[in-house]
């Protein structure tokens, strides 16, 4: 008996109970992973950080979900995603208290670097929401989970400052900050003993191996070697932050093993990937099994750009407009929150406005909006009415965010059994893009950091042209050796 073909989001019955017991989960990823941003300064002066200090926690805190995304995309797609969420959200209250309880900057430092594992959260409800919706509503479904989900930065930055005034005193902060590693804690168990990998009868299919990404032909190999650079590029840009160049946390000794390590640890990668792949140099893939790698490569550089961007510019937004405007923390959460706020309705609407009208068409028109919109935020200075800089913010975040719904809606049309992995090359390519534009950050003003993710959007949509809609149907080998046929449009 099939499921109605419209997606009732007031429904709490089959795929819809999926899809908003998964969102939630992402929702408190979120917050846990964004409770550090609206208690900035009370932190600051309860740990006496300084400006350059409370910089470096921002980069940290999105530093680990670079290689966490890509590891927790494999154990998705190996041990299904009901397991690996629970373990997640209940492994990551761990460091969510040590954060609570941290007394100097390098205690802080050490638990919002481990914090940033929950941000690979995102990659594992990818995978749970394909399992359960056709490919006609797929990018809907994953607009839901992913919009609503990531509404809990804005939650975060509405709720917590509050919730630190009602505990009162200087460790306000704390209270607030370990609620919402209990509330991480509690729902793992909820959310283990409530879903199920798949609909009833389904097969849940996994990657032959575990360890590296397939790919189908000799040039898919080369170009996944390349596109697996930046990731450990931005590992080596976050120590070379840390290191007596940047705030000296880390000495000079340790930061050469760092990169002499990432260096090493890029060669295992390759020849993991070598090892998974090798049969494609002496026998070529059938033609029906094949998918082509382009289309990974083109949606990272694709969230890049608008995860990367939102991340960052969540991170930065409250000082920004504390800075411009010179309001109140309280005040500057509140007004910051508009732009992860509309999360609610633009993650939706991208991935509904893709599954009407075209996956490709889609990106295109709304990388083209995130470029304007980011060079409009490069303009904002204090002769603005706040309520114009409000207005501006908000435009342009609904572009960013209907852009990572628009990706998301592409993702799972790639390849079945691989895309917990893809989910998560592509999520951590947006990490990729926070590391890189909270250094720019560090560097130049606000307007010229500005500029910069407007300039990186143009670069995205000439990289879009290279894009193939997703059309007719993906295969995929049963347990029993027997092909099925799934539809991608």
């Amino acid at each position: 008996m099939s499921e109605p073909d419209k997606i009732n989001i007031f429904s709490f019955t089959g795929k819809m109970r999926a899809l908003h017991l998964s969102w939630i989960a992402f929702f408190i990823t979120f917050v846990v992973w964004f409770n550090h941003a609206p208690l900035v300064t009370a932190i600051a002066d309860s740990l006496s950080l300084t400006r350059e200090q409370l910089k470096t926690l921002l980069i940290l805190n999105v530093a680990l979900t670079i290689p966490a995304r890509v590891i927790i995309g494999m154990l998705t797609d190996r041990f299904g995603p009901r397991r690996v969420y629970s373990a997640l959200l209940a492994l990551c209250s761990i460091p969510c208290f040590m954060y609570a309880l941290a007394d100097n900057f390098t205690q802080a430092a050490i638990a919002r670097f481990l914090l940033g594992c929950i941000g690979a959260g995102f990659v594992i409800g990818i995978r749970m929401v394909s399992e359960w919706f056709p490919a006609k509503q797929l990018g809907t479904a994953e607009g839901i989970y992913g919009g609503w989900g990531n509404f809990g930065s804005a939650a975060a930055a509405m709720t917590l400052p509050t919730i630190a005034l009602l505990f009162g005193g200087e460790d306000g902060w704390r209270y607030a900050v370990g609620l919402t590693g209990l509330m991480s804690l509690a729902y793992s168990v909820i959310y283990y003993m409530s879903v199920s990998d798949t609909p009833k009868g389904s097969t849940y299919f996994r990657p032959k191996n575990l360890g590296g990404m397939e790919v189908t032909s000799k040039g898919d190999f080369v170009l996944l070697l390349i596109m697996k650079i930046p990731m450990y590029a931005a590992l080596a840009l976050l120590t070379w932050k840390l290191s007596p160049q940047g705030v000296s946390m880390l000495s000079a000794g340790i930061a050469t093993a760092i990169y002499i390590g990432l260096t090493l640890l890029y060669l295992l990668d390759a020849w993991k990937a070598w090892q998974i792949n090798k049969e494609i140099f002496s026998k070529p893939v059938p033609t029906i099994h094949q998918y082509k790698f382009k289309q990974v490569a083109v949606l990272n550089v694709l969230y890049f750009a608008t995860f990367g961007s939102e991340l960052a510019v969540v991170s930065m937004l409250p000082l920004f407009f504390m800075d411009t405007f010179e309001l109140d923390p309280v005040m500057a959460g509140l007004v910051a929150s508009a732009y992860a706020f509309m999360n609610l309705m633009s993650r939706p609407g991208g991935g509904l406005i893709s599954d009407r009208f075209g996956r490709k068409t889609t990106l295109l028109v709304l990388t083209a909006g995130l470029a304007v919109g980011y060079a409009t935020m490069s303009i904002i200075d204090s002769s603005w009415p706040l309520v114009l800089a409000v207005v501006a913010a908000m435009t342009c975040s609904f572009f960013v965010q209907a852009g990572e719904g628009a990706v998301f809606a592409v993702v799972p049309l790639i390849k079945r059994r691989l895309t917990g992995q893809i989910a998560g090359m592509t999520g951590a390519y947006g990490n990729v893009g926070a590391v890189f534009y909270l250094t720019v950050l560090s560097l130049v003003d606000y307007q010229t950091f500005f500029l910069v993710i407007a300039g990186t959007a143009v670069l995205g949509f000439m990289t879009l042209l290279f894009l193939e809609e997703p059309k007719g149907q993906m295969t995929e080998v049963m347990p029993d050796g027997t092909v099925t046929m799934i539809d991608v449009s």
